[in-house]
């Protein structure tokens, strides 16, 4: 921690350039574009917090993830790929004297945490003063004399894009927490369980580790969900701009609301499979077994069931064999099965438009699109749960600037989002 002023200094001069390509991956130009960014947020908090305009801040910084494999495989304790991003919530923050913590989040003002409360608050639930409490209360749980902080965020993590903002939101507290009050002695995977509890336990969202995981390790991630209390997590390289690649997200412009059913239908289809086997998930399940047992499932659970069965049990290697295909530095089998995870996805899986809809079929045009324009090269899918929301797509440097500009004209300006993989999960800057 330092003095706001120190560290304002220290961003606008670029003497902290060297810690933004470190965090970031970008490249040397575009570090103090990263730094300018931190220096908005001291000056927001100074003006925000006049009282605390001089204090010893921290900078903090948690990013956005993206799945790269693995669809709807975490919740039958499979296996998924899933890497950081260059969007990120990033924060300034300082004691206060308090037993509150006051957070400003830019956009949405301000909210306030009385740290003598430390259960879950039914009132709360799916709020971002959820997240904070239980982040809190956990730390406090564990031990430690977490008292009142001033926190000034901002986030260009994209809301409904599949990024997981709220990974990212998280595991920012995580990193606050852990470094202003923890001594640093939590792991990034034990960040991204505090996360996962408080997603599930105080914010009211069942969710697995994936978001958080990815999130807090940060670059490319291998998670097997076989033991889902101590789920494996694997770090792997990946460098997309030397395999001469970019990674986009596709905003298809289409609508999540009114889509829990269609969400909570997969993982009750496969369960329904699972049972056929005297399982509770489909973890352990063979395609041999399912091509022996056809005529049951089908009967038992319907033909959908045993289709998003198959898909499970073909996506839970494919996650298993990208991740082997990276680390053999076999950029290209790592495509082909990226591929084939969007096919089985559309043609298995069927997330990628609600049952029965003719007229709205979004997530179906943007693959189309995807599919035409690379013609053979690069590789796309469906990004995350399916049904409305996003496309990823694998675009080679040499294409990418026609492919965006096709994108953005035939859905809508400014829907194809250029990203790329950060190699740090949460950090202390």
């Amino acid at each position: 921690m330092k003095n706001a002023g120190t560290f304002l200094t220290e961003l606008q001069s670029g003497a902290l350039n060297g810690r933004m390509i470190e965090i970031y991956g970008c490249d040397p130009d575009k570090a103090q574009g990263y730094a300018d960014r931190f220096a908005k947020v001291i000056k927001g908090f100074q003006v925000t917090f006049p009282k605390n305009a001089q204090a010893q801040i921290g900078l903090y910084s948690a990013p956005g993830r993206t799945e790269i494999g693995g669809n709807h495989t975490d919740h039958q304790y499979g296996c998924v790929l899933a890497a950081s991003v260059n969007l990120d919530a990033i924060a300034a923050a300082a004691l206060n004297g308090t037993n509150v913590i006051r957070f400003y989040s830019e956009g949405y003002g301000m909210i306030e945490a009385d740290l003598s409360v430390l259960e879950p608050v039914e009132s709360e639930k799916e709020s971002t003063l959820a997240l904070i409490r239980g982040m809190a209360a956990l730390a406090m749980k564990k031990g430690y004399d977490v008292k009142g902080i001033d926190v000034y965020c901002t986030s260009n993590v994209l809301g409904g894009s599949g990024l997981s903002s709220s990974a990212a939101f998280e595991t920012l507290m995580g990193v606050i927490l852990n470094d202003m009050f923890c001594g640093n002695v939590f792991d990034a995977v034990e960040i991204a369980k505090m996360g996962q509890i408080t997603e599930n336990q105080y914010f009211g969202k069942p969710s697995g580790l994936m978001d958080q995981s990815a999130s807090s390790v940060g670059g490319v991630v291998a998670i097997d969900f076989g033991d889902p209390e101590n789920p494996k997590v694997e770090k792997i390289d990946l460098d997309l701009n030397k395999e001469g690649y970019a990674l986009c997200i596709i905003d298809s412009k289409s609508s999540h609301a009114d889509l829990t059913d269609a969400y909570a239908g997969i993982p009750r289809e496969m369960k329904a499979v699972a049972s056929v086997f005297g399982k509770t998930h489909l973890r352990g399940v063979t395609k041999e077994q399912l091509i022996e047992k056809t005529a049951a499932i089908r009967k038992v659970c319907g033909d959908r069931a045993y289709l998003r069965a198959m898909h499970f049990v073909l996506d839970n290697q494919r996650a298993q064999d990208e991740a082997a295909a990276l680390k053999a530095g076999d950029f290209a089998a790592f495509l082909e099965l990226v591929k084939a995870s969007g096919q089985s996805s559309y043609m298995y899986l069927q997330n990628i438009s609600v049952e029965g809809a003719v007229d709205n079929q979004a997530v179906g045009v943007a693959l189309s699109l995807c599919d035409v324009l690379l013609d053979g090269r690069g590789a796309f899918r469906v990004h995350g749960g399916g049904f409305a929301g996003t496309v990823q797509a694998f675009v080679p440097l040499d294409m990418l600037d026609g492919f965006k500009a096709a994108v953005d004209g035939a859905i809508a300006e400014g829907c194809c989002h250029v990203l790329s993989i950060r190699p740090v999960g949460g950090a202390v800057v």
